[in-house]
């Protein structure tokens, strides 16, 4: 339970991480980027039919070979005290993507460089995988629940019948693309004309046979998703006769729709797949049904070309075709549904006031109860003895599995960074709130630096999230500009504001950034800066710099003219320079028109003006570094280009720094390094009286 907390800025703050323990005091040292990067992470995880083996997906950066190095791990759960084991045996195969069959083998898909993507099949026992499917452009798999059946994607053109039907038009003619209709790209490629398409596939003693069928040869559009859907938007019914998917479909101007929908399919590739969603024309995803097959469950959002819209989850009877809303009196939004293992309730994950836990959700009338504290949680599997498998985090934590028993006590199952994480002395972290724009409470962030002498202050670095329908609460954050601790184990006292427009905290309050984009979140980073200030005694708010990336980055350009004289030095990463120009070069058109009132830049030039960084240049004065991926098409890197001609025009001291081979944010191991190199050397260098007395040298 959170303590009571009074409407005042003063009233509330508390700390929530504190330093994690380590044996001998003397080791204690600094987390550095280059201790960021190559930290394991842990990617797709399951678990067995028979519930003993949790087997996940675990990666890791080897910055002398410059290549990421991919592993499965199992760990026993029927075994108490059981070690995690690598499955030495898939080295070789890069292997992601694990699931089960009904045959307890493990099935993976391996994607090695300069090799076409294949589908192994794997033995417990240690034996060698044999390869059950391989086919260019293959991008993921779910196996039926009776082993019989593999559902599989692959970009494919259009109406392909058939797995193996690479035909159709090419995309490029004589070296040049050519476009007749949008998307022509996204996130950070252009569009080749192929679509991400379902394909149906017979499996006998583990081996694919026959040719199969297409799932949705007729329709027009990405299963999964792109950019960034996952298999989570596919499943299959209990029995294996019925395939379930959300789809959008294209229509003329496609980037302008989020109207995903729920579709059923038989297994059996007789018949076509029926839409069950058509009635809601905004977006339907995340199918799941339950166990006893009665259920079909998924997310729906109510307001047509809203990306942010709360989600809630309907539920379908399969037998009589009913629907109704089952959290509808919930005011938060679920990201996640995994069904119990009784078909009785649901476990969600949605933000909720700076974390992102884990809620149960009773079918019969709704009811949602939180069962895990601050962190971010990952669901991964519900077991019959109602306990659940999850992956969690923190600011102070990255990532591991954990078990919740029924009971609520945590027991953690593994600790992939132990050796690496060896006398890292973390920062403390607090919340607090605040009275912020129209007189709500807002929460914020405030993180101590470690090893800072009492009485002395740190220099402030006030970190602004992106979005902005976002949050950057108590999550661990592996690569960007976003990992708040790095910051704080630099010398930094960090701050961060959950303005108007996160989640988290309602969906009013994430409704209220629609057509405020330059007024409500600032004055809440202006109040919620003031209080962690006052608040705070180790905070320097004479020495400060403000770090903002994507909506972030507007917000960095947007306080160049409306804050010019608050901080030493800004530093923008993919911020929005022209809304003008943006509006009509971004790959993502419905969320920059619902922000702005849910119109083209045509209709209403003036809503958008309103907000533009661009008519505020002459008030510029404070130094920036600016940092762009030249593969970016969300914020297009020509925003970058103009913000720093501005920058250079105004004889302001400025840095641009482009990255050629990343998009939206820094994915390369070298790349990220580099990011923070340059972010410190700048903070540093505008903060220097307050930062060279109290920042540790981080030895890399």
């Amino acid at each position: 339970m959170k303590p009571a907390c009074t409407k005042r800025m003063k009233a509330c703050a508390f700390a929530f991480g504190l330093m994690m323990a380590f044996a001998d005091s003397t080791l204690a040292r600094p987390l550095t980027q280059s201790d960021l990067v190559e930290l394991a992470q842990i990617g797709a995880a399951t678990v067995s039919g028979d519930g003993q083996w949790l087997v996940w997906e675990q990666s890791s950066e080897n910055l002398l070979a410059k290549r990421t190095q991919r592993s499965l791990w199992r760990l026993d759960l029927t075994r108490s005290g059981g070690k995690p084991e690598k499955l030495t045996t898939l080295d070789d195969a890069a292997p992601t993507a694990p699931e089960f069959g009904a045959d307890g083998a493990l099935y993976f898909l391996s994607e090695r460089p300069s090799a076409t993507p294949t589908i192994f099949r794997v033995a417990m026992d240690g034996t060698r995988p044999t390869a059950v499917l391989a086919s260019d452009g293959l991008g993921g798999f779910r196996i039926a629940p009776r082993g019989d059946s593999i559902l599989v994607w692959a970009d494919r053109r259009p109406h392909a019948s058939f797995l193996d039907d690479k035909g159709g038009a090419p995309q490029a003619i004589g070296g040049a693309r050519i476009f007749d209709q949008l998307p022509i790209r996204r996130w950070n490629q252009w569009a080749d004309g192929n679509r991400s398409q379902l394909f149906l596939m017979r499996l006998r003693s583990g081996q694919v046979t026959g040719r199969g069928c297409a799932v949705a040869p007729t329709l027009v559009g990405d299963v999964p998703s792109k950019p960034g859907g996952g298999k989570e938007e596919t499943t299959w019914s209990p029995d294996g006769k019925t395939i379930y998917f959300s789809l959008r479909v294209s229509g003329r101007i496609e980037p302008l729709s989020t109207n995903a929908d729920i579709y059923a399919r038989q297994a059996d590739c007789s018949d076509g797949p029926v839409d069950l969603t058509a009635a809601n024309a905004a977006a339907d995803d995340l199918p799941t049904v339950s166990p006893d097959g009665r259920w079909l469950a998924w997310l729906a959002a109510s307001r047509p070309g809203y990306a942010d819209d709360r989600r809630v989850v309907w539920l379908r009877d399969l037998a009589s075709g009913m629907i109704h809303p089952l959290t509808q009196e919930w005011d938060r939004s679920p990201d996640a549904i995994v069904w119990s293992a009784d078909s009785r309730t649901l476990y969600v994950t949605a933000n909720d006031t700076l974390d992102h836990p884990a809620f149960i959700v009773d079918v019969e009338g709704g009811a949602v109860r939180r069962l895990t504290a601050s962190g971010h949680i990952t669901l991964i599997a519900a077991e019959p003895d109602r306990s659940l498998i999850l992956k969690k985090d923190g600011l102070t934590q990255p990532p591991d599995l954990w078990r919740r028993e029924a009971s609520g006590e945590l027991e953690r199952l593994t600790h992939i960074n132990a050796e690496k994480l060896a006398g890292i002395d973390w920062p403390q972290v607090f919340r607090f709130t605040f009275i912020g724009a129209k007189g709500d409470e807002v929460w914020g962030l405030a993180l101590r630096p470690p090893e800072l002498a009492r009485g002395k202050k740190a220099p402030v670095s006030l970190i602004v999230h992106g979005g902005p329908q976002s949050s950057l609460g108590d999550i661990w954050y592996a690569r960007w500009p976003l990992n708040l601790a790095l910051y704080a184990e630099h010398g930094y006292g960090v701050v961060s504001i959950d303005f108007h427009g996160s989640t988290g905290h309602g969906q009013a309050f994430t409704d209220a950034v629609n057509r405020h984009w330059g007024d409500l979140p600032l004055e809440d980073i202006q109040r919620g800066l003031a209080a962690a200030i006052e608040r705070f005694d180790f905070l320097d708010g004479d020495h400060a710099c403000a770090v903002g990336a994507s909506y972030g980055g507007y917000m960095m350009n947007w306080i160049e003219g409306h804050w010019p004289d608050r901080f030493q030095c800004i530093v923008q990463h993919d911020g929005i320079f022209d809304e003008r120009g943006m509006t009509y070069e971004t790959d993502e058109l419905a969320q920059d028109h619902w922000d702005f009132g849910n119109q083209p830049y045509y209709v209403a030039p003036a809503d958008y003006e309103r907000w533009n960084p661009v008519n505020a240049v002459a008030q510029w004065r404070t130094p920036q570094l600016v940092i762009t991926g030249e593969k970016d098409f969300r914020s297009p890197s020509g925003q970058a280009v103009a913000a720093f001609t501005a920058l250079q025009e105004r004889n302001i001291p400025s840095r641009l720094i482009v990255f050629p081979d990343e998009g939206h944010y820094e994915v390369k191991a070298a790349d990220t390094i580099q990011w923070y190199d340059e972010v410190f050397q700048w903070m540093d260098r505008w903060t220097s009286s307050a930062a060279n007395a109290n920042r540790r040298q981080a030895a890399r």
